[in-house]
């Protein structure tokens, strides 16, 4: 199905050269281009639109004031800022209405890949609710005592990058939206980055403090004790399957930054899950509370899709590296995929596999997940699995660390 776009810009050359440069997207995409906040809003008010990418410094309107519009009357919408300002208040700004931010001049191919991938994993979710839902997501609740944390830490004038690290490290929140400012042009990152180590060097601590306690893109779950303790339960099964897989991808002698990139992939890989128990609680404990047989085709059959998809979605809209959503969207089953040799997604389908038969939870000891043998014979790699499950250290739980401590400066 064609996707529409609305590009929107004060700047006549801006709007000229995006037509030039996305002139070979014109049987991919329909796309309108106005010049200002004002045209935009009249132009979602007559027609459907898949996404809306602003500039960001216009009079009136500025795109953060639009995309926060765009938000609250059409929140399924992808939002993206692509602006030649890169001041950090403009980012801090516009962290809350948009998705990603971009910055001029913007590579035609990177904002194609960007939109192509969330528009691929939005179409996965066949629940007009969930997709409403995860768009409107400004962060993933954190654990209580995590988010005191990492509070704490970032009192002092100098906060320690390496304690930082060894927090963000064991939240699945906090990791995540890490990585989705990572990933935003201002931090001057050249290519995508999928390693929290990486990630937290770029943004640097002043930057996290600013996040944690001024622009509050950190937060701290206040929901029931019942979810509370199903949200802690995951959080350790998240850790544990990091953990391992690292371990797994370290045990093949692979580059160091797969490692990282498989140590972060594992940390996200039930984000859905997250996402689902913060926005239907009552719903999704009645799922992975039901009969192991049974909720195998639950998530499907109630929610119109499964807490892979839905992770998937949301860090595909937040611009997370491709590596880190197909992780995502296919630890259950790699088959789906089409890589054909060792990746993070190898590292997190085993090490979830394996943790998932040492653990009692009914939201972490996920019955349906098996080790996908005819995956391993693609990729020629059925004979590690022993050396594998080997590696699987029960007891790990929230005491894992980064793999590498980051520079001790920000």
């Amino acid at each position: 199905m064609t996707k529409r776009l609305l590009f929107v810009d004060d700047d006549p050359l801006v709007l000229a050269g995006l037509r030039r440069a996305l002139h070979g997207m014109r049987q991919t995409w329909e796309m309108n281009f106005v010049d200002s906040a004002d045209a935009a809003l009249q132009a979602l008010e007559k027609d459907r639109y898949d996404a809306v990418v602003s500039d960001m410094r216009m009079p009136l309107m500025d795109g953060a004031q639009l995309l926060e519009q765009v938000k609250q009357r059409y929140p399924d919408i992808v939002r993206m800022i692509l602006s030649g300002q890169s001041s950090r208040e403009a980012v801090y700004r516009s962290i809350a209405p948009a998705h990603q931010y971009l910055s001029k001049p913007c590579d035609p191919q990177e904002l194609t890949a960007r939109l192509g991938e969330a528009f691929a994993m939005r179409d996965l979710l066949a629940n007009q609710s969930l997709k409403t839902a995860i768009s409107r997501l400004r962060s993933i609740p954190s654990l209580p005592t995590l988010y005191d944390e990492i509070t704490a830490a970032l009192h002092p004038k100098s906060p320690s990058l390496d304690q930082i690290a060894r927090i963000v490290s064991k939240d699945v929140g906090m990791a995540a939206k890490i990585l989705q400012l990572s990933n935003s042009a201002f931090v001057g990152s050249s290519g995508r980055v999928s390693s929290l180590v990486h990630a937290l060097s770029l943004i640097g601590t002043e930057t996290v403090r600013t996040l944690v306690l001024s622009v509050h893109v950190f937060s701290q779950f206040e929901g029931k004790p019942q979810i509370r303790a199903s949200l802690t339960a995951l959080w350790e099964h998240s850790v544990a399957v990091s953990s391992l897989a690292q371990r797994i991808a370290g045990s093949g002698g692979c580059e160091k930054a797969l490692v990282e990139q498989s140590f972060t992939a594992g940390l996200l890989h039930d984000i859905g899950k997250v996402v689902l128990l913060a926005e239907m609680p009552r719903e999704y404990h009645e799922i992975f509370e039901a009969q192991p047989e049974a909720s195998k085709t639950l998530e499907r059959e109630r929610l119109g899709c499964t807490h892979a998809e839905v992770g998937a979605y949301l860090i595909s809209i937040w611009g997370l590296p491709s590596s880190l959503v197909h992780a995502v969207a296919f630890h259950h089953h790699p088959s789906e995929s089409t890589e054909t040799e060792f990746s993070c997604l190898t590292a997190v389908h085993a090490a979830e596999a394996i943790v998932s038969a040492t653990e009692a939870h009914p939201l972490s000891h996920d019955l349906e997940v098996d080790i996908d043998t005819n995956y391993l014979d693609r990729l020629g790699l059925r004979e590690r699995e022993p050396i594998w499950r080997g590696l699987h250290r029960p007891a790990a739980g929230l005491t894992c660390t980064p793999p590498e401590k980051p520079p001790t400066t920000g």
